[in-house]
């Protein structure tokens, strides 16, 4: 009986604790779900700005694109910053959660990216390629495959276009679906790596100097700060919001990504 009220002593210090870290209820402060590279760089160029203006920024930095949606929809962190809305849009129907876009900041051009090519001409017959293995990127790495000319697909327009969508293939390439953060690391192993440009530059990879193909300035991929529908009134997030899309953000994502993300607004 003590071991079972020492856990349950425990088990409630633990979602106190965290309650507490994630400080959801601060007035004075946000925490915020990102991936490193370059959404949490961003955010840390915004934080002496908010602080200026009473708000403590809190970044969590995240190694994947789940988690951060889990963390928010449970309502343990007020809102993320990391995703573009079709990936938000399937996320929503596949795990039937209630996210909403509440502004976009930037745009990272998907690349393709190889060790073993100088370019997709050299492509042999039979090369595999590595896409991400959820719908939105996966078939974001497809439409980028069929402007560069390689593949066909039964609907052009599909973002959820998957390898059984192909209806031309015509340097017969072969197809690996792996999980979008294990890509730079599988690029030795493949002939040819359809890489987020987030993942691209943790993993050091320049996107306009290394990319075989990359999409151009008009991508429709636009990277959203996220979060329930609460949020949006929320004083904070619209502080957040609006440091995020101020000149001096434009003009630090212009100055440090050199292209490679482009300011959205």
């Amino acid at each position: 009986m003590q071991r079972r009220l020492l856990l349950t002593a425990l088990a409630a210090f633990a979602l106190a604790s965290c309650g507490k870290t994630a400080k959801t209820d601060d007035p004075n402060t946000l925490v915020v779900a990102a991936t490193a590279v370059p959404h949490a760089e961003i955010l840390e160029f915004v934080k002496p700005v908010l602080a200026k203006q009473g708000l403590k920024l809190d970044v969590r930095v995240f190694n994947d694109y789940v988690q951060p949606n889990v963390q928010v929809e449970e309502g343990r962190i007020p809102v993320s910053y990391f995703e573009t809305k079709p990936y938000l849009d399937e996320y929503n129907r596949a795990k039937g959660s209630h996210l909403v876009a509440i502004a976009g900041v930037h745009v990272e051009p998907f690349g393709a990216y190889s060790r073993k090519w100088k370019s997709l001409a050299e492509l042999p017959d039979g090369a595999t390629v590595a896409i991400p293995n959820e719908p939105s990127n996966g078939g974001r790495a497809l439409q980028l495959l069929a402007k560069a000319g390689l593949i066909t697909l039964l609907d052009p327009k599909s973002i959820t276009a998957t390898p059984k969508d192909i209806v031309e293939n015509r340097k017969n390439l072969k197809f690996r679906e792996i999980e979008a953060a294990t890509l730079p690391r599988v690029i030795d192993q493949v002939d040819l790596a359809m890489i987020n440009t987030n993942y691209a530059l943790d993993a050091k990879l320049n996107p306009t100097r290394d990319a075989l193909a990359i999409e151009d300035k008009d991508s429709p991929y636009v990277n959203f700060v996220v979060g329930l529908e609460s949020a949006k009134s929320d004083p904070r997030v619209q502080k957040l919001v609006a440091a995020l899309r101020s000149p001096e953000v434009k003009a630090f994502i212009a100055r440090k990504y050199d292209g490679a993300v482009l300011p959205a607004f």
